[in-house]
């Protein structure tokens, strides 16, 4: 089975895996000591329900340790182990000292990448139930030296990553316009600086900060903190009167409470709880047990 087409996105992993490898063994791997270099074949099992995600980096992590991997899944399918309690999904073939430096760095990586994208597919199904038209989107509230992780799992779930770093987009928050005097200001600093290539996005606590940002030139409006009547209302005015300009919801919106922000005006939703206390979808890597 392949790996999704979002993996064809990622840069080469090999630095960074080598970086998660030293972490788990700064030293001597004392447990190598008794496994030795026998070759092994090693079952991934999933013991959870949800969406299968993370398989370029779990790849990336036994191939920098001289193990292959086959999957009789692909990533994106949605996995339910049923009544048996574990499904097989991979086998994975190496020396058995190499499984098991791998094991466990790779096994935290598919865990966590397989809740994220679990909780961006129920999110994405919210909005699929509900016929809106938006986007729903994570954040940059992600964990430093994670972040590629878990914006790609945001993919495969189905969701949108927003902005994957400071570099891909101007956004305008309260501390910028606090520190620069005003949101026309900082929006004609900011396009000075950023061209016509990027697209500058301004934090509004209230309507008129959001008209004040868009007649400055920003390309999208976030509405924070509103409460989802507060939104509409607003969201409705501000798309009427400018049909051009991308307006966003945000702050405080969780899994229970996304379908009530979720009207005609508002184009993305956004929230860090797609992936911020997001639980693991479990799975296990176990050597076949010799009789």
């Amino acid at each position: 089975m392949s790996v999704s087409a979002y993996a064809h996105l990622l840069p080469p992993l090999g630095e960074m895996v080598r970086a998660w490898i030293h972490e788990d063994i700064p030293s001597f791997d004392y447990g190598g000591a008794v496994v030795g270099e026998a070759e092994e074949t090693a079952t991934l099992y999933c013991k959870s329900k949800g969406v299968l995600a993370g398989v370029p980096f779990f790849n990336a992590v036994f191939a920098e340790v001289g193990c292959s991997v086959e999957w009789s899944a692909s990533e994106g399918d949605h996995i339910d182990p049923g009544a048996a309690g574990k499904v097989p999904i991979a086998t994975v073939k190496g020396k058995a000292r190499h499984l098991l430096i791998g094991e466990r760095t790779a096994l935290n990586i598919i865990c966590r990448s397989s809740g994220i994208a679990s909780k961006a597919a129920r999110l994405v199904a919210i909005k699929t139930e509900k016929k809106w038209h938006g986007a729903v989107a994570g954040t940059r509230k992600t964990t430093p030296g994670f972040r590629l992780v878990e914006k790609h799992a945001m993919l495969v779930g189905g969701a949108d990553m927003h902005r994957v770093d400071l570099s891909s987009m101007v956004m305008l928050k309260d501390n910028h316009i606090w520190s620069h005097g005003s949101i026309t200001n900082a929006v004609k600093q900011a396009r000075a600086v950023c061209g016509f290539a990027l697209k500058i996005e301004v934090e509004c606590g209230t309507p008129e900060e959001a008209e004040e940002a868009i007649a400055a030139g920003a390309d999208i409006v976030m509405l924070d903190n509103f409460e989802p009547a507060e939104l509409a209302e607003a969201a409705g005015k501000l798309k009427d009167a400018h049909p051009h300009v991308i307006i966003e919801g945000s702050g405080g919106i969780t899994e229970e409470s996304i379908g009530s922000y979720m009207c005609p005006g508002v184009d993305v939703l956004s929230t860090s709880s797609i992936h911020q206390g997001t639980a693991h979808i479990d799975f296990s890597l176990k050597i076949t047990k010799k009789e």
